[in-house]
């Protein structure tokens, strides 16, 4: 069983589907533009006074690229006032003005992705010549305004040769952390997934080779670090849904946080708190024990088994034989 919360202490933001990046695998089949029906920046404002009223005290903002937002900067400063606030960005668009800018609203840390040690294999993932001298750009700018940086990558088959190349980079850079995160069957990276995919005894290879430098933290949720963590998490898509956990997006919608309010739909909606409750057929005793949760990732186990309550593949005490590499048609139709 998962710890029992009466309301959500941290909310993820995915405040737009606009990108100005052509990522081959992602997640949210971003365009250029935004699209129909994504929520303003008055409105979100009014959804974080209502949530920090309830209890939030952190704020993860995500995209798509939220720097596209128009007003971003002023919703930074909104959310900072009363929460931990946390910004994740492709990086490309900040330069020491942006960096300073960042800093001022009092922006707690920032995650940057990069999808390759080179720009040979990032730009080929992003899409974007160039994109990979500017997302470094950022980093070293958010550094040198003194934003704490995390750089995340993607595990893909594409990345695993340069992984600890990407370590050294990201130290260099001034990063705090590097996030090495798992590939989610979701948007874009269904379609690749032959392609880009690993399988697990892959995966866990590329994740033991790791030798980070000195000073750089690396986080990860494989095995013995697989969290169930839907037991506090909370997220509203750009459109104003309540889905959880950007990881789950395809897969559920709790209700639209114009008609509800979020703590209703987090207390009311069944399945929701189902998620919640860690209620797993069998969890790895390994990960409870250092994670405090039980069962791994809740969007993973749907993806490959379809059931809620099911083990998570990505952890090797769980796998039962699953192959990572081919994901089930039911996904591939969705």
């Amino acid at each position: 069983m998962c710890p029992a919360l009466k309301s959500p202490p941290k909310m993820t933001l995915g405040l737009t589907e606009a990108c100005p990046l052509q990522c081959r695998y992602c997640y949210s089949d971003c365009g250029s533009e935004p699209k129909p029906g994504e929520l303003d920046i008055a409105e979100w404002k009014r959804f974080i006074d209502e949530v920090v009223d309830d209890g939030v005290i952190q704020f993860y903002i995500e995209g798509g690229e939220p720097l596209l937002k128009p007003g971003l900067l002023d919703l930074l400063a909104y959310c900072a006032r009363d929460a931990m606030t946390m910004l994740r960005s492709h990086g490309t668009l900040i330069d020491g003005a942006m960096a300073d800018a960042l800093k001022k609203t009092g922006l707690g840390r920032i995650f940057i992705d990069l999808m390759g040690a080179t720009a040979e294999t990032h730009d080929g993932c992003a899409g974007v010549p160039g994109s990979f001298e500017a997302a470094c750009n950022g980093i070293s700018h958010c550094v040198a305004s003194g934003i704490p940086v995390d750089v995340l990558v993607i595990l893909t088959r594409q990345i695993v040769p340069e992984l600890n190349a990407l370590l050294q980079l990201a130290a260099a850079l001034g990063a705090d952390r590097v996030g090495v995160l798992r590939l989610y069957p979701l948007g874009r990276a269904k379609k690749l997934w032959p392609e880009i995919a690993l399988s697990l005894d892959e995966q866990m290879a590329a994740i033991r080779s790791l030798r980070p430098p000195p000073g750089l933290a690396v986080m990860q949720s494989w095995h013995p670090m697989d969290k169930n963590c839907c037991w506090q998490a909370a997220a509203v898509d750009a459109f104003g849904r309540a889905i959880g956990c950007m990881y789950l997006r395809e897969y559920v919608d709790f209700g639209s946080i114009g008609t509800s309010r979020y703590l209703d739909i987090w207390r009311g909606h069944p399945l929701y708190r189902n998620l919640r409750s860690g209620r797993v057929e069998r969890g790895c005793p390994d990960c409870s024990s250092s994670q405090g949760t039980t069962g791994g990732c809740r969007s993973t186990a749907f993806a490959f088994h379809g059931r809620w309550t099911a083990p998570d593949p990505f952890d090797e005490t769980l796998n039962d034989g699953i192959d990572l590499l081919a994901l089930p048609e039911r996904i591939l139709r969705s």
